[in-house]
């Protein structure tokens, strides 16, 4: 994410020590030009220059740069101590930029490991792998709150980030403008200095006119970035690089910070006024990501000032007068981490959101909620996919109740995109139903006994007549168990959805059949030869093919998106083909078998390949009309790959092949 950078950050690095003589690369790196910098360090690599410095320099330029598959190979050399140097300590942050790079690549599971050890050597903290993986899943696999779609209008090429919308116009900041003949790119990025525009939308966010430039007072040919509006929209607070008649202002080393600073709008000449810098500012640090309370009485804002709690944490300080403001209040450790909080939005009700790298997220910088309750802010939560990916999310803003603005980097370069709220994103409890039944008949099981917790036994009971019970819990992962006499014992994870009066059901199966139930079974059944022949020889539709001893509709796969079970488009005309072949011969059952691949847990695939087979059932027994009770899923997880991606990162191409659904015919 660009802004990670332009906005987020004390621009330069600090000098490494003048009496280290220092190479075309060092100083490309020191000044910011990290693109060119990674040109230098490739040529000392190919040159055998295999230091330790080196590696540590080129991972950061990688990360900075966002090229993160190349930033983890260069920052496996670095921890694997793949160069010349006897020392092969590396500073505690490189195990945190292995979390992050790992992540972004998908390999969370992977990359909890790392941010493990970073932890522990921090400050001694120790973190539940296995809880924090199954974290992470659950923000992956929890109901959509969200639906989101890229802004068609706003985007392009370069960055664009940071909308807000004020009744027709929508603002947003940008690095699109044409430099002209003596301005200057951005080292770190090689794009233009940031600016804001505007632009005229309809009804549904639609460009009207031209993007133009939100005011030559306010821009300036350095950054002019993250910025708010008072509710009357006169006041403009916004960031700014920090500079004194258009010339950049540095601390002792050399750090260009960034500032806030305010301009209002002045009627009579229809103009915003010269910016003004804030007071609180000090040039040896950023303040920046202004956010305006819906009374106007307190701004909040991410800085790195002195005294916080990490690399930048979220501050505000209450507007008293015109020029008048409090002291910067820091708040606290509920909101802010070691790591970075940033691009704080406090919506109407005062509940704040804000983007981290901090708190567990999928990767990157993730946005999170804070509710205020009681004139505190509570623990933050996760807004899940697909607000959050493993880039980097941020800069989310609201103009009504539920719409709104973020913007992400998922797809390579800064972008906008429009959301709709759809649920509940606060904790909240929910009442959940749960049942034991009798896999084949369905009926309810007499005196089963039942237990359900999650890291602990929350409920625990011998049920009666009717195996049924209900509980008011929180949404998330849980293990339900059950058992009963005549019955093999079932236990399976389950994941309570934010919705009210949700019915889960454990299926138990009979330890064995009856003499008479088998004689019944096979009465049922007509001449199995001569079906399995026609099976066979039936070109219509899917065909039928034996492997090795079992019969298997041969469709064309049933593929899913990485971390989906829903139906693509493009396997729902495959499914309506195999459904009228089902119809056909009405004494075929099949099984339905789904497979994942092998990034994230082993536990977490075999949930995600339960919902995509129990998915693919619901289609053919909802749209195709197939008795639902002709259908047996189960999930296989990673366990049964095409490829095997052990040992390496397999290519999307190749974990696409793996993620696929077979049908086999188990009664005919």
């Amino acid at each position: 994410m660009k802004t990670r950078i332009i906005i987020a950050l004390a621009l330069l690095v600090s000098l490494t020590s003048m009496a280290q003589k220092k190479s075309r690369g060092d100083r490309y790196f020191n000044n910011g030009d990290y693109l060119n910098a990674i040109v230098e360090y490739k040529k000392q690599l190919n040159n055998k220059e295999y230091t330790k410095h080196i590696f540590e320099n080129l991972s950061t330029a990688y990360y900075n740069t966002f090229q993160y598959r190349k930033a983890y190979r260069a920052l496996r050399s670095l921890l694997k101590g793949k160069y010349h140097d006897a020392d092969k300590d590396y500073d505690n942050e490189f195990n945190f930029k292995m979390h992050q790079v790992l992540s972004a690549l998908g390999e969370y599971d992977r990359a909890v490991k790392f941010l493990a050890l970073y932890k522990k050597n921090d400050n001694g903290d120790k973190l539940d792998i296995q809880e924090a993986i199954s974290i992470i899943e659950a923000f992956k696999l929890k109901d959509e709150d969200y639906k989101i779609d890229k802004h068609q209008s706003l985007n392009s090429e370069a960055a664009e980030f940071a909308a807000v919308k004020k009744d027709s116009m929508i603002y947003f900041v940008s690095d699109k403008a044409p430099n002209g003949l003596l301005d200057k790119n951005y080292r770190w990025t090689h794009r233009p200095f940031l600016d804001i525009y505007k632009v005229k939308v309809d009804s549904l966010n639609k460009s009207v006119n031209e993007v133009t430039s939100f005011s030559k007072q306010v821009n300036s040919k350095l950054h002019d970035g993250n910025f708010c509006f008072s509710k009357d929209g006169k006041t403009l607070y916004f960031s700014k690089s920090n500079a004194e008649r258009g010339k950049k202002k540095f601390d002792t080393i050399r750090n260009n910070a960034i500032h806030l600073y305010k301009s209002v709008f002045l009627d009579s000449l229809k103009q915003w006024s010269k910016p003004k810098k804030l007071p609180f500012n000090d040039v040896n640090y950023s303040s920046e990501h202004p956010s305006l309370s819906d009374d106007g009485k307190k701004l909040y804002f991410a800085s790195n000032m002195p005294g916080g709690y990490g690399d930048f944490d979220i501050y505000y300080v209450d507007v008293i007068g015109e020029q008048t403001y409090g002291v910067p209040v820091n708040l606290g450790e509920t909101i802010n981490t070691i790591n970075r909080e940033q691009f704080p939005f406090i919506n109407s009700k005062g509940n704040l959101f804000f983007s981290s790298n901090g708190h567990l997220g999928l990767g990157m910088l993730d946005i999170f909620v804070s509710e205020k309750i009681d004139s505190e802010f509570t623990t933050p939560i996760n807004l899940g996919a697909p607000i959050n990916s493993s880039y980097d999310d941020f800069s989310l803003t609201y103009y009504n109740e539920t719409d709104g603005f973020f913007a992400s980097n998922r797809k390579k370069t800064d972008d906008i995109y429009n959301f709709i709220q759809i649920g509940e994103i606060y904790l909240r409890k929910y009442k959940s139903n749960f049942e034991v039944r009798d896999i084949d008949t369905k009926e309810f099981i007499l005196n089963a006994e039942v237990s359900l917790w999650n890291k602990k036994e929350i409920y625990n009971k011998a049920l009666g007549t009717v195996s049924e019970f209900s509980l008011i819990i929180f949404p998330g992962k849980y293990e339900f168990e059950a058992k009963a006499v005549g019955y093999e014992t079932q236990k399976k994870p389950i994941l309570i959805n934010e919705k009210a009066n949700e019915t889960y059901i454990i299926y138990l199966q009979k330890k064995e059949e009856s003499v008479a139930e088998i004689k019944k079974r096979e009465a049922f059944e007509n001449s199995p030869l001569a079906i399995k022949t026609k099976l066979l020889e039936d070109k219509v539709g899917p065909p039928v093919t034996e492997r090795n001893g079992k019969l298997y509709f041969n469709l064309p796969p049933i593929y899913f998106d990485y971390d989906k079970w829903n139906i693509r488009a493009d396997s729902k005309k495959v499914l309506d083909e195999f459904a009228l072949k089902l119809e056909k011969y009405k004494s075929v059952y099949i099984k339905i078998s789904s497979h994942t691949d092998s990034r994230g847990t082993k536990v977490y695939n075999q949930l995600l390949s339960e919902k995509r087979a129990e998915s693919t059932r619901n289609y053919l027994a909802l749209v195709g009309y197939v008795n639902a009770r002709r259908m047996q899923f189960a999930g296989f997880g990673e366990s049964e790959p095409l490829i095997s991606c052990d040992g390496k990162v397999c290519s999307e191409e190749e974990h696409q092949t793996n993620r696929r659904s077979e049908f086999e015919i188990i009664k005919y």
